[in-house]
């Protein structure tokens, strides 16, 4: 028996074949629809032969699905045209008419969204609860379904007790998914922690580069199938490029979360000694909300964080964002260059007020040279007071 493979050999080479594929390294981009079946045999056997269809699979979408689902340490993985549609999808494979699920006050905007408009327009009863409450089982129903995690929080980064809603959602028989999209599984392993399905915008590091819209489900033997079928129901599927992206970005995600990590530190500890930030939200910092829940279940962080002003003036706020010649203006994240993000919380919480009276700003800190950075922070500084 072989050493079982670290993780930067495993990136390396997991869902290669280059015997199969004469030499190359790489999987090829298989653009397909169709896919036509060698006999009678072979149609009646569906869904035995590996692709039926370019919807239901093909070998660039089993080559990422399968790499995805190693990382993740799951059955089987699914692949989806962006984050919120595997959000969709795994909410959705669990959750229907008459059922209640319990989502974080602190989620992706598009998620809340999503349960607003779509679930309850379906009959699904959705509630908000408090991110880092003490006790989520007072929130349980007989028709619970569904808690969904997202840590850290979106724009303002809490990190839960994980373990202590897990426990307790399995007592209850309620299927727990996760929004892993920060930390990757790299830096946490949802189904290690006994998460039923963890989900995944690999628009953002998995690419890596800002140039695909790609989600993926991954989830137990007994979840696998439900979220399958349902992706399969909802005509959900990824673009045979996106995977392609995705695949290749896979290769050099140790790596770039490393550095990603180191710098996206070193510039929340360099805000934290400038007098015109009140507050910085990162998970790794001691100031942060629910840190020792963080230092308790990750193995690191990445270079996406928030800090609050000690500004309330939207007009000076506006003219430090306009300013920037290096971190610009921009809603994702995981990428290699620097962007910042304006959206401030309160509109969009109910379970837990956001009370904090400074402007909040979200970062994520990329390749350039950190020097050149913290100069265009500072400038922008200037330009708030001034």
């Amino acid at each position: 028996m072989t050493n079982p493979q670290k993780t930067g050999t495993l990136l390396t080479h997991i869902s290669t074949d280059p015997q199969k594929y004469d030499g190359a390294v790489n999987i090829p981009l298989h653009r397909a629809s169709t896919i036509v079946f060698n006999s009678y045999a072979d149609f009646e056997g569906r869904p035995k032969p590996p692709f039926v269809y370019g919807r239901a699979g093909t070998p660039t979408s089993a080559a990422f699905e399968q790499a995805v689902a190693a990382l993740e340490g799951a059955a089987g993985s699914v692949s989806t045209c962006s984050g919120l549609s595997a959000i969709v999808t795994a909410i959705t494979a669990f959750a229907g008419s008459g059922d209640h699920v319990l989502i974080p006050d602190n989620a992706y905007g598009p998620n809340r969204k999503f349960c607003e408009k779509m679930l309850s327009h379906c009959g699904v009863e959705v509630e908000f609860y408090a991110p880092l409450t003490q006790d989520i089982g007072k929130q349980f129903r007989k028709n619970t379904k569904v808690l969904f995690i997202e840590a850290p929080g979106s724009l303002t980064f809490e990190v839960c007790d994980i373990g202590a809603f897990v426990t307790a959602a399995k007592a209850a028989n309620i299927t727990v998914i996760m929004d892993n999209s920060w930390a990757s599984p790299l830096l946490f392993r949802p189904l290690d922690h006994g998460i039923d399905v963890s989900v995944m915008s690999c628009t953002k590091y998995i690419s890596g580069h800002s140039d695909a819209m790609l989600g993926v489900v991954s989830a137990t033997e007994a979840a696998y199938p439900k979220v399958k079928a349902t992706a399969l129901a909802l005509g959900i599927c990824a673009g045979s490029e996106e995977l392609y992206i995705g695949l290749r970005g896979l290769r050099t995600l140790h790596i770039r979360l490393k550095e990603h990590q180191e710098r996206g530190l070193e510039i929340a500890r360099w805000l934290e000694k400038r007098p015109e930030v009140k507050r910085v939200l990162h998970p790794a910092l001691a100031s942060c909300p629910g840190h020792e829940n963080w230092k308790k279940y990750f193995k690191g962080s990445c270079a996406t964080f928030s800090f609050i002003l000690h500004e309330t003036d939207k007009k000076k706020f506006a003219r430090m964002l306009d300013g920037f010649q290096l971190f610009h203006m921009g809603a994702s994240w995981g990428g290699y260059e620097s962007l910042c993000f304006p959206e401030q919380p309160a509109s969009c919480r109910t379970a837990t007020p956001w009370t904090e009276e400074g402007l909040l700003l979200r970062l994520h800190v990329g390749f350039e040279d950190i020097d050149d950075l913290k100069k265009d922070l500072e400038q922008g500084f200037k330009r708030l007071l001034s």
